[in-house]
């Protein structure tokens, strides 16, 4: 049984301190007869139903809808929406979802959208269904926050424990030996990447994880941070002529980010649901969690830069740092979007950095042919006035700050955050 504290919305659509009131203390009385059958539902909130004397609240119907009642025809049409809605903050989420504004709240002769939800919530019947699980907040279970984070340290401790072996074993072991110590720490890095994605705060929705076509893109992205640089250098002094020169610092950097990133995005969840059964309007809530994106974001950027710092002292200065740290941001933003219900732009923002890094030696390349020497000459003096590391900025860091503007967009949204 769903219920919550609640209080009849005043005339005119007053909203008074973020409280709703109870869906059968509202439908004995406001609802039309014929309407809808709530002798057949069950009672939400039968706790508070004495609350609300049958004279105030049919004053109160009469004075906002008169004789004439702009909210059944919403009503009858998000009828599932508020149905199965376990409170007024989901019904506003789906509201807004459905492009309902709080200007558009004003024709229902509401201030805003959380004012329409409440009425909607106290007057459509809930579904009779199976009663919702009583355990602990997800937010404060200490038992689950633990299990997931230790499955993104994960990628991050196969990556070290990986490096470490291989060069402990340098000169000691065979090719074949050392072949096999770098496959099994991939793998189990990769076991502990595909973990994390699935499961904790970096999960996504169900029906909206990432697309095939995004891993690739990823996987793509997480090569050139270690091939990329020797690849465009060979290429650009007449090869390529392989093998290429691998750069694991900033691997191994992005691979220990993958916890930060994690508790990023639960803190992130977490206050921003907070924020939202705080927040009376839309406005209030956007306002709100705009600067809680920004402060995650850098919370993150620092955090990333710091590891990638560490592992170039230990494990040599090779690969772009600049550029390591970008594709870290990109992917932060782009799993952000994913997991809050927008994986198309986070597919989109990943291939756009791939394209622009598989540009990079294909322009070179194709300058090669007669006539086209003028094609290479932009990525050519690119390079020569910053290095082959500039590449993976500019692909990765203007894909970033598209996928931010994107997620400041579509993230201030309170159906961004609505349980799905």
């Amino acid at each position: 049984m769903r219920s919550h504290d609640t209080a009849a919305p005043a005339p005119g659509g007053q909203h008074h301190g973020g409280t709703t009131m109870s869906r059968e203390g509202h439908q004995g009385d406001a609802a039309p007869a014929g309407d809808l059958a709530p002798e057949d539902a069950p009672a939400r909130a039968p706790e508070v139903a004495h609350a609300h004397p049958a004279a105030a609240l049919r004053k109160a119907a009469v004075g906002r809808r008169g004789t004439a009642d702009p909210v059944r025809a919403l009503m009858h049409r998000h009828r599932e929406l508020c149905e199965r809605a376990v409170d007024p903050l989901e019904i506003a989420a789906g509201l807004e979802a459905h492009g309902v504004t709080d200007r558009t709240a004003a024709r229902y002769r509401h201030r805003d959208v959380f004012s329409l939800a409440e009425e909607l919530f106290a007057r459509v019947p809930a579904v009779a269904g199976e009663p919702a699980a009583t355990g602990p907040a997800p937010a404060r279970d200490v038992t689950t926050r633990a299990a997931w984070s230790l499955r993104a340290l994960l990628p991050g401790a196969a990556c070290l424990a990986t490096l470490v072996a291989l060069g402990l074993t340098d000169g000691v072991l065979g090719g074949d030996a050392r072949l096999a110590i770098g496959s099994a720490g991939a793998l189990l890095a990769l076991t502990g990447l595909v973990l994390t994605l699935r499961t904790g705060p970096l999960s996504a929705r169900p029906g909206a994880g990432s697309s095939g076509a995004a891993a690739l893109c990823a996987c793509w992205l997480l090569g050139y941070v270690v091939y990329g640089d020797d690849l465009l250098h060979q290429v650009l002094s007449g090869g390529p002529e392989g093998p290429w020169t691998l750069t694991p610092a900033p691997l191994l950097g992005l691979a220990v980010a993958v916890a930060p990133a994690a508790w990023c995005a639960h803190l992130f969840a977490l206050h921003a649901h907070r924020r939202l059964h705080g927040s009376h309007a839309l406005d209030e809530f956007g306002a709100g969690a705009r600067p809680l994106l920004f402060g995650v974001v850098a919370f993150f950027a620092c955090a990333l830069a710091a590891l990638l710092y560490l592992a170039r002292l230990g494990f040599g200065t090779g690969g772009s740092p600049a550029g390591a740290a970008a594709l870290g941001m990109l992917l932060l933003l782009a799993r952000l979007l994913t997991v809050h219900g927008f994986p198309e732009p986070a597919a989109t923002g990943l291939a756009a950095a791939c394209a622009m890094e598989a540009a990079a030696p294909a322009l070179i390349l194709a300058g090669r042919l007669p006539g086209l020497d003028a094609v290479a000459r932009p990525v050519r003096a690119l390079v020569e006035a910053a290095g082959p590391g500039v590449v993976p900025v500019l692909a990765c860091g203007t894909a970033a700050l598209g996928l931010l503007i994107t997620a400041v967009l579509a993230l201030s949204r309170a159906s961004a955050h609505a349980a799905p």
